[in-house]
């Protein structure tokens, strides 16, 4: 089997079975994960969640509590993108899950309608089998969703992500190496620039070489989405060096690229001090703060035009020790009441 083969035949395996753990009955989502995910397969996810090791802590901590939470959900893949990083194989996915939002989750109160998570994922593949994932599912928006906002407002615009404007994510049964080499090194000299920042202008980061004029940045619950080098600039750029000026590359977990889409993400991405001005107004804490952060990237005409932005939110506010969970509780009518 040739790599592009073998790179299609993962993102076939990958999206097939993560639907069906979605798209199933609720009564055989045990049955779904142990035929996505290798038997001691590991999973980091987004706080409160976390760190889990086994398809039956994968299934009895994720994936059954949120299908009990939402009975008749459906998953729409919506990007779908493979290749190798470091020797292994990738398979990256952003999607909505829509449902029926029927039964409390994460302490977030189920209003009984219709909601849509977005969730991305970074899953590193073998025969077929998923062996270690990554999942940011984006908590925060659901709360918007469900009517219990419990942090400040977004500078961004809240709402639901769109899916690319080229309407072709999914490609289940092609992969495409050679444009997506491409496509990354376009993305890795945008990140090249990024790293230039010489704390006082952003010309010396070269940005507006990289995206098209009116590119979409979609943020997450919390920072919200942009549009254009303005907005992006306004919205989330600027917030976010002054909160964290010494910010800096952490580790990835992977760098594909296939066809025009390319898919990068750190656990944690970025390390920082929070030091400056607030952030999400909150602080200046001191502290030093890891975040969990993927990147799904869309490509047109050898520019930057579409980015999708997953960022565990949550967990940075609690290392900033902001507990929005706790916060939810007290504004749902249980407030912790001892020391």
């Amino acid at each position: 089997m040739s790599d592009k083969d073998a790179h299609a035949a993962n993102k076939r395996a990958a999206a097939i079975g993560l639907r069906s753990i979605i798209n199933g009955p609720v009564g055989d989502v045990a049955k779904a994960v142990a035929a996505t995910y290798a038997s001691d397969a590991t999973l980091r996810a987004f706080h409160p969640v976390n760190e889990l090791t086994g398809v039956a802590a994968i299934e009895a901590e994720l994936w059954r509590p949120l299908r009990e939470a939402l009975p008749d959900a459906e998953r729409r893949d919506l990007i779908v993108a493979g290749g190798d990083y470091q020797g292994a194989d990738y398979v990256c996915l952003y999607s909505h899950i829509q449902g029926t939002f029927a039964n409390d989750w994460l302490d977030i109160p189920a209003n009984d309608s219709v909601v849509t998570l977005r969730c991305c994922e970074i899953n590193r593949m073998a025969d077929g089998l998923i062996v270690e994932s990554h999942v940011l599912i984006d908590v925060l928006d659901l709360m918007h969703q469900a009517g219990c906002w419990p942090i400040s407002p977004s500078l961004g615009a809240e709402g639901q992500w769109q899916p690319p404007a080229s309407h072709d994510g999914v490609q289940l049964d092609t992969a495409d190496p050679e444009n997506g080499s491409a496509s990354l090194k376009i993305v890795k000299a945008m990140h090249a620039g990024l790293g230039a920042f010489d704390g006082e202008n952003f010309d010396s980061m070269h940005h507006a070489q990289y995206w098209t004029e009116n590119f979409m940045w979609y943020g997450p619950s919390g920072i919200g989405t942009t549009r254009g080098l303005a907005g992006f600039e306004a919205h989330h750029q600027i917030p976010f060096l002054r909160a964290f000026p010494d910010r800096r590359v952490a580790v990835h977990i992977a760098n594909v690229g296939d066809g025009d889409y390319v898919v990068t993400g750190g656990w944690p991405s970025v390390v920082a001090t929070h030091s400056g001005p607030d952030w999400l107004n909150v602080g200046p804490t001191g502290r030093h703060i890891e975040m969990r952060v993927m990147d799904f990237y869309r490509v047109e005409d050898d520019l930057l035009i579409e980015n999708w932005v997953p960022i565990d939110i949550a967990d940075i506010l609690r290392q900033m020790g902001v507990d929005i969970f706790a916060r939810l509780r007290h504004l749902n009518g249980k407030p912790r009441r001892t020391l």
